[in-house]
């Protein structure tokens, strides 16, 4: 079962109809304990780290996250759900996040000033890991983002990176851990592709 995290800040609806519409059994979570039921988790997002992180906290969703993924339940965070999976962000201040894979979340700076800031509408992605969630995609997919904040990693998780002024990385795996600062369920036909993926992980 798909568990779709609800801490108040999310399009948890728009990411629980498309599963439904895949033909998946998803529910919407809402306390810690819930997440033993679910052989998969994810975390939708929109808005501030700081207030996202502090929310996760204070209901011990955070630490129910690191239990269910350190035993090798299936997680995907998307967009802030992404960056909430990583050790840091600098957005406002400095927060620490979930540290599930190795990165930081700083402040999308274009090299050509002419792009605007935050990034909305649609981007093809440079895929660099097809296994697992990419391999039906299209040679160069367009999908859906809305965020000022991005990932920076030295580590080799990196699975797609995006070009909007300069190059960023906009998805990350390792191992159960699945990322994606673009919206696959706002993304048509190819982002459901990514969800259907992850549905059927094994």
């Amino acid at each position: 079962m798909i568990g779709i995290i609800d801490y108040g800040m999310g399009n948890l609806r728009s990411v629980h109809k498309a599963f439904l519409h895949l033909g998946f059994e998803a529910e919407i979570i809402k306390l810690p304990e819930e997440l033993i039921k679910c052989d998969k988790i994810v975390l939708p997002g929109v808005g501030a780290f700081g207030d996202a992180i502090k929310t996760l906290k204070s209901s011990g969703m955070d630490e129910a996250i690191k239990s269910s993924t350190k035993k090798g339940t299936f997680f995907l965070g998307i967009c802030l759900g992404m960056q909430l999976a990583f050790e840091e962000s600098y957005e406002g201040g400095r927060f620490e996040g979930l540290s599930l894979m190795p990165g930081s979340i700083t402040r999308l700076e274009p090299l050509d000033k002419t792009y605007k800031i935050p990034h909305m509408g649609w981007n093809s992605l440079i895929i660099r890991k097809r296994d697992p969630l990419f391999k039906s995609l299209s040679q160069a997919p367009f999908m859906y983002f809305d965020h000022a904040y991005c990932l920076k990693t030295d580590s080799d998780i990196a699975s797609a990176d995006c070009e909007y002024g300069e190059v960023f990385q906009a998805a990350a795996q390792s191992e159960n851990i699945f990322a994606t600062q673009f919206h696959p369920e706002k993304s048509g036909e190819e982002g459901l592709k990514i969800l259907d993926a992850f549905g059927r992980l094994t």
